[in-house]
């Protein structure tokens, strides 16, 4: 594994008025030289650059995600666990299955939405794959994001309503990130489907996810922290060899999707 990054604060343009991000500055191997071809670029541009860059990457297998996910989302505090996304409890790696009370893999962009299934592609990614408790999962489902609803049980501080989910505060960055990437990183140009978020809720079977506008403001509201990155280390040095722009660069949202 590659040295951790050492992060310096920069102010970046921000992705909504007034507010400004800390944008990490990386060193070595996953900093600034991973995305040479993407400095200097907006708007269509810089989304395709940054499609090509985090295109060359390792795919796994849905089986493989199992033990990619035991690393990615370990819980910091005890090793033998790992934090599962919605309802942010702890709880052993080893537990993990289709039990009501296991964890299993959380689809964060529905596979159902593009009918990603879970061959080796954008359903077997771990930008998006998470741990999270079964009956939760279930409760999400293949729903958009959007804010409101009614308190679901087991996910304190999440929501839920006929078409839409809202996760807690803590990590409702990290979903609209996950998303973001999705839209980068499939464009419909490899044999996957043309992924892009929009606007909607209840997209149904197509490879659309929404609220664009709710998740930048999510975006802005929960930028990414030491949890986040140190994820997209993981997946980049032990897995996929990849990376989530957004994590690294968050006004690059703002420069594509804004």
């Amino acid at each position: 594994m590659r040295p951790a990054r050492r992060i310096s604060v920069v102010l970046a343009l921000g992705v909504a008025a007034g507010i400004a991000f800390a944008s990490p500055t990386l060193a070595g191997p996953s900093g600034d030289d991973y995305y040479q071809d993407a400095l200097g670029k907006t708007g269509p541009e810089l989304k395709a650059a940054l499609h090509k860059i985090i295109s060359t990457s390792t795919k796994l297998t849905y089986e493989q995600v199992w033990d990619g996910i035991r690393a990615t989302d370990e819980d910091p505090a005890n090793k033998a666990n790992v934090v599962l996304l919605y309802s942010g409890r702890s709880q052993a790696k080893t537990a993990n299955g289709g039990g009501v009370d296991d964890w299993n893999r959380e689809h964060v962009w529905a596979k159902s939405h593009g009918d990603l299934g879970t061959a080796v592609g954008p359903g077997t990614d771990l930008h998006h794959l998470r741990a999270e408790d079964a009956s939760v999962n279930s409760t999400r489902g293949n729903k958009d994001f959007d804010a409101g609803g009614s308190p679901v049980e087991e996910a304190p501080g999440s929501l839920t309503d006929d078409d839409s989910f809202e996760p807690r505060d803590a990590v409702k960055g990290d979903v609209a990130r996950m998303i973001l990437y999705m839209g980068v990183r499939y464009d419909g140009t490899d044999g996957f489907p043309d992924l892009e978020p929009n606007d909607a809720v209840d997209n149904g079977s197509k490879p659309h996810i929404g609220r664009i506008s709710v998740l930048l403001s999510w975006h802005t509201q929960d930028p990414p922290d030491a949890t986040e990155q140190r994820r997209n280390q993981v997946i980049h040095d032990q897995f996929q060899h990849n990376r989530n722009p957004f994590i690294d660069h968050p006004e690059w949202a703002a420069s594509i999707y804004g």
